[in-house]
This record gives structure tokens, sequence and C-alpha cells, in this order.
């Protein structure tokens, strides 16, 4: 039947995908509200209340809430990203009514103890300690507090340790209150549901949350690009070379996702055959492209020791040239297919299924049907791609690198040599 979807009378939108011989259900609340819509004195907090959600509400115990999700073998967690924040659960469809209840009661009852709050923090000041002992991890954070500096999107999820350890119960409450709204919030469950069924137990659950949340939307982003380097004495080094991408909503976007998948995407990919396989220059090496709602960052990431980065870096700018100049049909078929099969693949898993649904409910306001997808993916062309190359990899780059970095190009050697002249005067707009 496809998907199915309900707005309640809060304005909560609930969606549903019945998959056939399934017989689990992946179902959760998504909010559009992340790290970005934090206020300056409130850096992590959106990731703390995430984790303070399930330490006790009213009528449930931290012990509760685990070992009852638990104890019918399903599982429950959260996610904090840089603009949603996710709350969900995978039980046998029996459960479905357990699962809606819990989800719902830490979204509308936390109590957010003090004590509780205490050992979490402590716990969230080590996973930032071990995310700074992790150069692979830790780069991207700078790769995008670097594009994006002094902005909310380009901060950190985790936050500082002297802005967790400053929350108070009463400041989560307040951010909850003001960010968590129906018009932010989708509710979705994928696998052996009934659409009807579930819409009433969310009904009962959540019809009465708050319909709109008070506060404003996030401020716009402004790509700025940059420089970050710390020499550290490590074994290799990483190095994150970007550049401003594409939002959802914008033209290019999906063309921006093949363009990542030609470059750096697999094993056939350019960026793996020419500067890993051939020449063995770094033991790792991809393209990432990640759009936001309003900008987006195009990035290359590679791992190497410090006697091949000097040749290193000259080579990733060349192989970026290349593709300004030319993208193969075989290319962008076989990036087609590996975006296609992506697609395919995820639609088998509830889980992956349920949040891509969310996902395309808050940036989109419906769901996109697979076959929507594809018609996008056929209408980009090998010239098409090449011109965006031409484009995004002229423009200021961004640039994060921690190890063994001395003998990296200067910053604006990298910029001067990604400038090209010889590119026509009039390309396609992306």
């Amino acid at each position: 039947m496809g998907v199915e979807v309900s707005r309640l009378s809060n304005g909560l939108t609930v969606a549903t995908e019945n998959l056939p011989h399934i017989e689990s259900v992946a179902l959760g609340v998504w909010v559009r509200s992340g790290s970005r819509d934090e206020r300056d004195d409130e850096h992590g907090i959106a990731h703390l209340l995430e984790h303070m959600a399930f330490k006790g509400t009213s009528t449930r115990t931290a012990w509760d809430i685990a070992s009852q999700i638990e104890n019918v073998g399903g599982e429950i967690n959260a996610a904090t990203s840089v603009e949603t924040t996710a709350f969900y659960a995978r039980v046998m469809r029996a459960d479905v009514p357990l699962a809606v209840d819990l989800l719902s009661d830490i979204l509308t009852d936390s109590k957010f103890d003090a004590d509780e709050l205490v050992r979490e923090q402590h716990v969230i000041l080590q996973e930032i300690g071990a995310a700074h002992d992790t150069p692979d991890d830790i780069v991207f954070d700078h790769f995008t507090e670097t594009a994006y500096r002094h902005q909310t999107l380009g901060r950190s999820i985790l936050g500082t340790p002297d802005t967790v350890r400053s929350f108070s119960p009463a400041n989560l409450r307040s951010f909850l209150e003001r960010q968590y709204g129906a018009d932010r919030m989708v509710v979705v469950a994928a696998g052996a549901v009934n659409h009807d069924v579930f819409v009433k137990q969310v009904e009962q659950r959540l019809g009465g949350f708050r319909a709109k949340a008070s506060a404003a939307t996030s401020q716009m982003a402004h790509y700025v690009g940059g420089d970050f380097r710390e020499d550290r004495d490590l074994m290799d080094a990483q190095i994150v070379l970007g550049f401003e991408g594409r939002a959802y909503h914008v033209r290019d976007f999906y063309a921006s996702q093949l363009l990542s998948m030609i470059l750096g995407g697999g094993m056939s990919s350019r960026l793996f055959q020419e500067v890993r396989e051939r020449k063995g220059l770094c033991y790792s090496v991809y393209a990432f492209h990640w759009g936001f709602s309003d900008t987006g960052v195009f990035g290359v990431h590679a791992a190497t020791g410090k006697e091949d980065i000097a040749e290193l870096v000259p080579l990733l700018l060349n192989e970026l040239h290349k593709a300004g100049d030319e993208i193969t049909e075989e290319e962008l078929n076989r990036a087609r297919a590996q975006y296609r099969a992506g697609l395919v693949m995820a639609a088998e898993s509830p889980a992956s299924r349920a949040s891509q649904i969310a996902r395309q409910l808050l940036l989109y306001g419906r769901p996109i049907p697979m076959e929507e997808l594809m018609d996008r993916l056929s209408k980009i062309t090998t010239d098409r791609l090449s011109d965006l190359a031409a484009r995004l990899f002229t423009t200021k780059p961004t640039i994060a690198a921690i190890g063994p970095v001395g003998s990296m190009p200067a910053f604006e050697t990298v910029r001067d040599r990604l400038a090209r002249a010889d590119l026509p005067a009039h390309r396609i707009a992306v």
C-alpha cells in the first residue's frame, strides 16, 4: 500500500509503511530540532536532553524503561544530529503499544532528576574526551567548525566540558518546551504495522502534545571555508578537504550525491583507484556530500602516513580538476546503480525505512516515492556532473588536518591550485 500519512488534531504527523513478511516494527518520534537550534549558552544541550530522556519519568525509573522494552525482546534508543533528534524503538508487532507508551512517556513526562543529570554529564564529558582522542572522528568536527565558523551549524553536537557542566534540570525543561512541538515532529512506524490502529495509539498518548514549538527557527547558515591544522605526534594524518555543497531542496542535491560516489564512493571510484590502488598513498580515501536544510558540504577524507602527504594532496587536487573536465557515462551509470541499490536495501530494513520516511516528511512535508527519486536520478547527465564539479572545486576550500601534517601545502597554495582560468564563460547554473 505504500506510505500512509495522517495528521492528528494538534498537527502531529503520523506515517506508516506496512512491509510484508516482516514480523517486527521499527517506530519512533523524530523532531526537527538539533544542535544548530541551540542558543550560544546551550551548546550541547540537545544531545544531553536525548540522554536524559531515558533517565526516568513520573511513573518509570531508568531501570523500568530499559527493562520493560527488553523484557519483550525490544530495543530503544535515541540520536541527535545537527538538525534533528530521534527517539526510536524496535519491537515485535504485539508490543507496539508498549513502545508507543514508552516513547510518549519519555517525551511528555521526563523528570530530569538532578542526581541523574550529574551522572549523565559525567558520561558525556567522557564522550567528549574519547572524541578528542579519536583523530579520524574529531577531524570532522574541526572541518565543520571551520566551514561554518562562529555558527551553530559548525559546532560539535557534544558541546564543550564547560557548557555541559553548566546545564540544570530547568535548562533541559526550557529547551524541550521551546523546541518540541507537534508542528516540528513526526511519528513513523515501518514493518508489521496497521496504519489506523497505530494512529489511534499515537493519538491516545501524543494527541494532547503542544501544537507548536515557541522557539524561532534556526538562522540561515553561511559557508565561509578556511584552514585548521593540528600537528600531533601520530602514526598517520587525517585530512579533510571540502567545499560548499548543496542543500536538500536545491536542484543539484542529487547530482552532488552521485558526484561523491563517482569520486570516492567505493573501490571502483576515481580516488580509490588512483590514490590508493595505483599510487598506494593512503590506506583510506573517500568522498562525501552532506546536505542540510539550507546549505551543504562536499568533502574528501584521506588517511595517510607522514611521508606521503606532500604527494597525496596535489594528487587529490588533480583528481578534482579532472572531474570538472569529464565524467563518463559508465561512471554515471555505476553511481546511479549504487544509489538505487542503497535505497532498495534501506527499504528492506524497517529501521532504515522508518528513518528515511521521517526525514522526508520533516524536509519535504511528504514521503518521496522510489519512482520519483529514480526519475530525478535518470535526468542527471554527465555534462551536468562535470559542470557541477568545475563549479564546486573552484570555490574557497575548507581544510582540516590532524596528525604529522607539517609537510602539507599551505592553504593559499591549495586554494590557488584549485582556481582555474580555463572554465568556459557560460556553464549550466547549479
